[in-house]
């Protein structure tokens, strides 16, 4: 089982987390956000990971730093259980609908984090989950697991529709590109490593 655990402690958060790449789509999650709990539980069940993660923040001043935490939190768990990445599928990509909305994600596990980010301003909270802090999220994930992302908004009015369709073609794109083919032998790289 290729799995993680990290931790981060800050004066702003507080958060424990554990990874399981070949997982079934389980979570355990607990944020103190509602809303960012039930993204990262459906960004879980897309992407067939399993994954327990709890975070304390200080939530009485906005939600911006726990949700970027635990964006940082995700991608040094997923660069530890994706370990040497011998094997490793590495790129995917995806359309995902939500109702109206359409989103465009695509992941490569090449080493170098880097978030393209092409969705208008996501200026209104959705519950108490800021939607400009997805970006935060993403960005935070992105260089944490050394992840190349692209996400796109082709279509869509309903931000929570937005989010939901981000946050679950994210999850299905980098489930993907963690699956090991056995006909990858090595380093999936014409460089010889990641």
């Amino acid at each position: 089982m290729r799995e993680a655990q990290w931790e981060r402690r800050t004066r702003e958060t507080e958060i424990s987390g554990k990874l399981c790449l070949d997982g079934s789509g389980a979570a355990k999650v607990s944020t103190g956000i509602g809303f960012f709990d039930h993204m990262l539980e459906a960004w879980c069940r897309f992407a067939l990971f399993d994954l327990e993660i709890t975070a304390r923040g200080d939530l009485g001043v906005d939600a911006h730093h726990t949700v970027e935490d635990c964006g940082i939190v995700l991608g040094r768990l997923l660069t530890e259980a994706l370990g040497d990445k011998k094997g490793l599928r590495r790129v995917a990509g995806a359309l995902l609908p939500m109702d109206e909305a359409l989103t465009q994600a695509a992941v490569d596990f090449s080493g170098r984090g880097f978030l393209a980010w092409n969705v208008p301003p996501l200026t209104a909270p959705t519950g108490a989950f800021p939607g400009e802090t997805a970006e935060e999220f993403f960005r935070a994930l992105a260089l944490n697991a050394g992840a190349t992302l692209h996400l796109s908004l082709l279509a869509g009015r309903n931000q929570h529709h937005i989010l939901e369709s981000l946050f679950k073609g994210v999850g299905l794109v980098m489930g993907q590109a963690a699956v090991l083919d056995p006909r990858v032998r090595d380093v999936p790289s014409t460089k010889g490593t990641l």
